[in-house]
């Protein structure tokens, strides 16, 4: 296991963007924590780690967002994933959720605890848990 801790939401996303040079086509990305723990912040680091120039926002009501990365050749498709209004795998594989995380890109979960079934032992594992004065620690695990 490997512990960061931030600071702020900039190191946050500086962390995302460490963590994203590790990531390559097919890599899964399962991300864990409460409300305001800094999933979004972290994904868009590590959006921005694998180029792309879009806004990656929220995707709580979309649920599956789709970009391209725009440091790999060719590029890929980035799916940033929320599953927090999900009732659980069902929702997730009748929405197509087994095909991009199955698929040809890296695909990045939010509350991924509420498909315990859908995220496969391959994926990378991390805890996102508030700490005092508004620091986060970061625990990545490996597969």
């Amino acid at each position: 296991m490997v512990r960061f801790v931030s600071s702020s939401p900039e190191e946050t996303m500086s962390i995302g963007e460490k963590i994203a040079r590790g990531l390559k086509k097919g890599s899964i990305v399962a991300l864990r924590g409460g409300l305001g723990a800094g999933k979004t912040c972290l994904t868009k680091g590590i959006a921005r780690g694998l180029g792309i120039l879009e806004e990656v926002t929220s995707p709580t009501y979309t649920i599956i967002s789709e970009y391209s990365t725009g440091n790999n050749s060719p590029s890929l498709p980035f799916y940033h994933i929320d599953a927090y209004r999900l009732k659980g795998d069902d929702d997730f594989e009748a929405l197509g959720g087994n095909e991009c995380i199955y698929g040809e890109g890296i695909s990045v979960i939010e509350w991924s605890e509420r498909l315990p079934l859908s995220i496969p032992p391959s994926a990378i594992i991390i805890e996102i848990a508030l700490l005092d004065h508004g620091r986060r620690s970061i625990d990545l695990e490996e597969p």
